[in-house]
């Protein structure tokens, strides 16, 4: 996506992903395994208007938290989506198959360090913190690591595929 200003084209793609990231968070699923990442990586990747890159997965997490509750360890969470989105905007000239998926997978693991810290759940007193509260804060959410990278992986591959796809698409209706 060329310019500034997000065109026809782009908004309505991102409208599709802010929906495809929402419903991904409010249909049943595996905890940690949504959409958000994901688009988070792919609007850093893809879209040349920063602004714009951070209001796709900020919105859908607004939306869905309006409905399923916003929580205490809400800046931790969206801060690792905004490095989720700044991670992506290091490869827009050469978004290749190699690099996204460790940019993806970078994404997970920060996330994962970042939120389980033990300092987010002060309030809740879930873990001491202590450097024995932090490790078992960490062994407690390997399952949810595991979620999210997978599921990260899995919207990255289809969210860039189909906009690849899309792309090439254009590019043949075009000659």
């Amino acid at each position: 996506m060329n310019g500034n200003q997000p065109n026809s084209n782009s908004f309505l793609i991102a409208c599709i992903l802010i929906i495809v990231a929402a419903i991904s968070r409010l249909i049943p699923h595996p905890f940690n395994f949504t959409a958000i990442g994901a688009i988070a990586l792919f609007s850093g990747v893809t879209f040349k208007d920063k602004r714009f890159a951070y209001l796709l997965p900020f919105t859908a997490m607004i939306l869905t938290d309006i409905y399923l509750g916003f929580h205490f360890s809400i800046l931790p969470v969206y801060g690792c989506f905004a490095i989720a989105v700044a991670l992506g905007t290091t490869i827009k000239n050469q978004p290749r198959i190699l690099p996204l998926a460790g940019l993806s997978l970078l994404s997970s693991i920060l996330f994962f360090l970042v939120t389980n810290l033990p300092i987010w759940y002060s309030d809740m007193s879930l873990y001491p913190i202590t450097w024995a509260g932090t490790l078992q804060s960490y062994t407690m959410a390997l399952p949810f690591f595991g979620n999210q990278v997978i599921g990260d992986l899995m919207y990255s591959t289809v969210f860039f595929g189909v906009y690849h796809a899309f792309q090439k698409s254009r590019k043949i209706a075009l000659s």
